[in-house]
């Protein structure tokens, strides 16, 4: 057969499309979607390896399965790009990630294919058991699939809905994605002959028929018995045993890359009643041989070099989180004390540096946030320092352990919260803009947000040698250029910086919008506009603002956060509680959630730019 390069997939415009192929031709449409993806996130970044990984797997589904009539639900949504191409979206699949074009993940206003929003892990069996327990209350017929990679089985919310599905008994089936877990030698043999004796054509036939027999000359308990017997050894010959205990039909290890085999099994399993599991074996960055080799840096990358696998390397000052990064080590070399916790995001968050310098001294949970930060906790009241670095829009899922667990009991926790703010082309599920909303209102915190790289590392100091919990937000990317300073200094809590006089506009600002906020008083005339880095959130230097809001009646507050609850929020409530009487205009996020693009095209969108302050103050002028 001719091996064309796009002639299989563009005939795809739909899933019914592909139901036309035939099963040898699937092998050819795998290498084009492979090839699609490739070249596309070479050009717009984005989570490669997982996507690689799941080809075989996404043809497999959508070939036997009814889409969208039947649900399939992707955990986490990174590795949903072949769903993409395969659902009517090849033809935009090169806006992938761009301002106005497809999102990166799974998102129900973009496709009718997408069953369910997603973007953070261990979601996906929760909320496909509520779809599924909602066919069966409207007495609907069409099936149910969670596709969970073995990543998100770290994540507790996963277990908790393999829990009640397998108390419910509801008809639903989850595709375990193992590509990190590895099959016992000693068992594979015993493992393959049941593997293939019960996605053989004639097992779910003969099954039924024996079954049917056993309830008609004896009962209906006794062919549960006889059947669960055989399910409990076929658990027993490979690593199912703990998914047959809670109430999971298992199938597997299957080979991923199998297109045919995994045909079969959809087939042969899809009108098993009740909750099955089927162990699928991939490998992440498959058929891209650097992907293949770097899976972490491949994970989610930023435009590549085809050819070489090598990252187009911007020109850009020193990012943040390397800023943090290099920050740690050093105050780690001066204080043993100082432990480092991540949830599976040790390049991410820059502790990879931490770990490899200091292995003793770090931590690696999983996608865990919650146990992260109750274990920073139970560190933390035996005398040591724990630093837990984390994105913004994640440490979201750990809010009540922040609250009871660490806050309630005062206990010197820091939070390196990184990600604050828009973070570009990962979209709404990855912004961090609600941070200083759901921090500051915490009794005991204390929220710092740096002007620039660094004051970071000061920050930072400062965080480890205060006797409570604290929290330091900053942004992805690239700083401003600003020198870093050696040693670094303790900021006394609670003060903010005033770094340029005025009269007219007073402008409180917080975070690197700082910067911005200087340049646009720089536009007017001298001792005009007074800007004021408040550098703390909570507590507010209370006693500089009431004494400069009550000379300057003209107030702007500016924050890369939502305005709902946040720092201008703050300063409005010490206003009134202070009885002074104020033209104040809040600048932040709108009420709403904020869609994908660069950092540039979506701070412009929610008019966090230079030029917009500039338009604010001779509003207020």
């Amino acid at each position: 057969m001719e091996d064309t390069t796009t002639h299989f997939l563009d005939m795809i415009e739909s899933p019914k499309d592909l139901k036309v192929l035939k099963r040898e031709q699937l092998r050819f449409l795998a290498k084009e979607i492979r090839h699609r993806i490739i070249t596309t996130v070479a050009k717009t970044g984005g989570h490669l390896a997982a996507s690689l990984g799941v080809v075989e797997l996404t043809i497999a589904l959508h070939y036997i399965f009814n889409s969208p009539k039947d649900k399939i639900v992707w955990d986490v949504g990174h590795q949903a790009y072949a769903h993409k191409i395969l659902t009517g979206r090849s033809k935009r699949f090169h806006t992938l990630r761009q301002y106005k074009g497809l999102s990166g993940f799974p998102k129900i206003k973009e496709s009718e294919y997408d069953a369910f929003g997603t973007g953070h892990s261990s979601t996906a069996i929760s909320a496909a058991l509520g779809i599924a327990k909602a066919r069966d209350l409207k007495k609907e017929n069409h099936k149910v699939i969670a596709v969970v990679g073995d990543g998100a089985l770290t994540g507790g919310m996963a277990f908790e809905g393999l829990n009640q599905a397998g108390h419910l008994k509801s008809d639903l089936i989850v595709v375990l994605n193992d590509n990190k877990m590895s099959i016992s030698p000693n068992v594979g043999a015993l493992s393959s002959y049941l593997r293939k004796m019960i996605t053989h054509p004639k097992y779910k036939e003969k099954r039924e028929k024996i079954e049917n027999f056993l309830k008609m000359w004896w009962s209906k308990k006794a062919a549960e018995r006889a059947f669960a017997l055989e399910d409990t050894i076929r658990a027993m010959s490979g690593p199912g045993l703990l998914f047959k205990e809670m109430g999971f039909k298992y199938f597997g290890p299957v080979d991923g890359h199998d297109v045919e085999a995994l045909i079969r099994l959809f087939n042969n399993v899809k009108d098993i009643k009740g909750p099955i599991l089927l162990h699928i074996i991939t490998r992440k960055g498959k058929g891209y041989a650097y992907a293949e080799e770097e899976v972490t840096k491949f994970h989610g990358i930023s435009q590549f070099n085809v050819r070489n696998g090598e990252k187009i390397k911007l020109p850009g000052n020193i990012t943040y989180t390397d800023a943090f990064s290099n920050a740690l080590v050093k105050l780690a070399r001066e204080d043993k004390r100082i432990i480092a916790i991540t949830a599976a995001m040790a390049d991410g968050t820059g502790l990879d540096k931490f770990a490899m310098e200091f292995p003793d001294r770090f931590f690696d949970v999983g996608i865990a946030e919650q146990h992260a930060v109750t274990f920073a906790g139970g560190l933390a009241i035996n005398g040591f320092k724990p630093v837990v670095a984390v994105y913004s829009t994640f440490l979201q899922r750990a809010y009540d352990q922040m609250i009871h667990d660490i806050c309630l009991q005062n206990l010197p926790v820091v939070f390196a919260v990184d990600r604050a703010g828009i973070v570009g082309e990962d979209g709404a599920t990855h912004h961090g803009v609600l941070d200083l909303s759901y921090l500051r209102n915490i009794p005991n915190m204390t929220v710092m947000a740096p002007r620039d790289e660094n004051e970071l590392g000061h920050m930072l100091k400062t965080a480890i040698e205060l006797n409570g919990p604290v929290a330091i937000r900053y942004p992805r990317g690239a700083g401003v250029g600003i020198k870093l300073e050696n040693p670094f200094k303790t900021i006394p809590v609670g003060e903010c910086e005033v770094l340029k006089k005025g009269k007219d506009v007073l402008i409180l600002a917080v975070g690197p919008i700082v910067h911005d906020a200087l340049e646009a008083a720089n536009e007017f005339k001298e001792n005009s506009v007074c800007v004021v880095n408040a550098r703390f959130v909570k507590p507010l230097d209370e006693k500089n603002i009431i004494g400069l809001a009550k000379r300057i009646k003209k107030i702007i507050t500016i924050e890369e956060n939502t305005l709902e609850g946040g720092f201008g929020s703050a300063v409005l409530e010490l206003l009134g509680k202070n009885n002074i009487q104020a033209d104040v205009k809040r600048m932040g996020i709108p009420d709403r959630f904020v869609e994908h693009g660069t950092q540039e095209e979506l701070m412009k969108d929610v008019g966090l730019t230079k030029e917009n302050i500039i338009n604010v103050i001779r509003e207020l002028k």
